[in-house]
């Protein structure tokens, strides 16, 4: 199974999505890397698609099916932050919650968010 660490991250009542490209939209995140901790994956990957760092994660829960588990992480973001993408990533956007719900977004991103309302 493919371990995965996502972070949601909230800014007064938004959640920050981003997107790669042409593809839907989801929660930050990326591959948990063998020699690191889920905790240190969000971080790595937090700051590798979006330029945030230096902010607590706290661990909410984990979120899964048959091929992958997200260790699902939050952050709750001071009002003068601003994500840029970078790396793979070429959009970092806010939404309010139920906006998310109907955006084209991944399933997971769409059930986690579905799960914090």
């Amino acid at each position: 199974m493919r371990e995965r660490a996502t972070i949601v991250c909230f800014q007064r009542d938004k959640v920050l999505l981003v997107a790669r490209g042409r593809s839907r939209w989801s929660l930050p995140g990326g591959t948990i890397k063998r020699s690191e901790s889920p905790l240190e994956a969000a971080y790595r990957e937090l700051e590798e698609e979006t330029t945030i760092a230096g902010h607590a994660l706290a661990y909410l829960f984990q979120f899964g099916g048959i091929n992958k588990r997200h260790h699902v992480f939050f952050a709750e973001l001071p009002r003068d932050t601003r994500p840029e993408p970078q790396n793979e990533i070429v959009q970092c956007r806010w939404f309010k919650p139920a906006k998310i719900l109907t955006l084209a977004a991944s399933v997971p991103t769409h059930e986690i968010v579905r799960l914090l309302k």
